[in-house]
């Protein structure tokens, strides 16, 4: 194989990756890929509790408690990080459904900056940790695609990700930028946003998705693991929904 980067068919060994969002669903199961490939993972999450158990199962160089949406400390983060790194995982930050009739305006707003302004904070922040072909790799949604009641935020922040990766990528180069746009991913968050029809909808899933069966954490976790290693990829969206997308409703 070729490519400048050592990572290129060589896994994750030795590497370090910072792992926002790390304590539960697709950034704990990607922290848990990385370290069985031999990698290191920095950790980070607002729950200081379910921080603590990853780290006892998982033995990072280090873990970091707060939220990615507070400015301050996300800079503060890297800053003191001690050395550099190799790839940057962003799972921080949900879905917000605000049908117009309900909709406050400075809730709207702050839902915009929560998400772009994340995105952005981690770019601009990060810039000078992240060695040379390493990865800055968000995760993002499909569901925002088509338009729907109370979809207004999650549809206009679902458009904007892949054009704002795509200009990240160039901007940071050889750093590479790259998003995950999910679809149903079985995680706790999808659970508690679901409540009692969480069962139903697994179900529905199981039968009308091409591949009949939910996507869950390890799916997308296997993804992002690719991404980082494969040094031909950056400024993209990649899918991953199951064929969701394919379905008429």
């Amino acid at each position: 194989m070729t490519g400048s980067d050592p990572d290129h068919g060589h896994g994750l060994a030795d590497r370090t990756v910072v792992v926002i969002g790390a304590s539960a669903g697709i950034g704990l199961e990607t922290a848990r890929q990385v370290r069985a490939d031999g990698g290191r993972v920095v950790l980070v999450g607002r729950n200081p509790e379910r921080l603590r158990q990853a780290a006892l199962e998982l033995d990072p160089v280090a873990t970091a408690a707060f939220d990615a949406t507070d400015t301050d400390r996300l800079r503060q983060f890297f800053q003191d990080l001690p050395g550099p790194v190799d790839h940057v995982l962003v799972t921080a930050g949900g879905p917000y459904y605000m049908p117009l009739e309900s909709m406050d305006l400075a809730d709207a707003r702050r839902a915009f900056d929560e998400r772009l302004g994340m995105t952005l904070g981690v770019a601009l922040y990060s810039r000078d940790k992240i060695r040379a072909g390493g990865t800055l790799l968000f995760i993002g949604g499909t569901g925002g695609r088509r338009p729907g009641v109370g979809l207004a935020i999650a549809s206009a922040a679902t458009a904007a990700l892949p054009a704002l990766v795509a200009n990240l990528a160039l901007e940071m180069a050889p750093v590479r930028v790259n998003l995950i746009a999910a679809g149903f991913v079985d995680t706790p968050l999808s659970a508690s946003l679901l409540g009692d029809q969480v069962d139903a909808r697994r179900e529905e899933l199981r039968t009308r998705l091409p591949i009949r069966r939910v996507v869950g954490p390890a799916d997308v976790a296997a993804l992002a693991v690719h991404i980082m290693c494969n040094d031909a990829l950056t400024g993209a969206t990649y899918d991953i929904d199951g064929g969701q997308q394919l379905l008429s409703h």
